[in-house]
């Protein structure tokens, strides 16, 4: 059984694509921390990836995740409901996990490599 270079990184890839996703988000939720009436918004990365890399996934659809709201713990007088605590900590630990996902694509390709040049 033959695995195309796509399929041996698709997992891989796909978690990138959500996690830089979930970032632009995180970082539209920070900047609007101070905005009277801003909705927090996220999306649950571990359904999404399932979703983008499952069969029913088409092949060359890209990812695409379904936002939600976030509920806060302490909503503002104002109706916003940033927590700027939590926010930046769901940002950083995104920024890790991508860190650790770009890893592992680093590392498929230089094992592919290695394969490919018999060493």
């Amino acid at each position: 059984m033959t695995v195309s270079f796509r399929d041996s990184i698709a997992l891989h890839a796909n978690a990138l694509s959500l996690r830089e996703k979930r970032n632009e988000i995180l970082a539209s939720n920070i900047a609007n921390a101070a905005t009277p009436n801003f909705q927090a918004r996220d999306f649950d990365f571990e359904a999404e990836l399932a979703r983008a890399s499952g069969p029913a996934a088409s092949q060359g659809s890209g990812v695409d995740a379904t936002l939600g709201y976030r509920v806060p713990v302490n909503r503002s007088l104002d109706g916003n409901t940033v927590e700027l605590s939590v926010e930046q900590m769901e940002f950083s630990e995104n920024t890790l996990r991508y860190q650790t996902s770009l890893a592992f694509i680093n590392r498929r390709i230089s094992g592919l490599m290695t394969a490919i040049k018999g060493e």
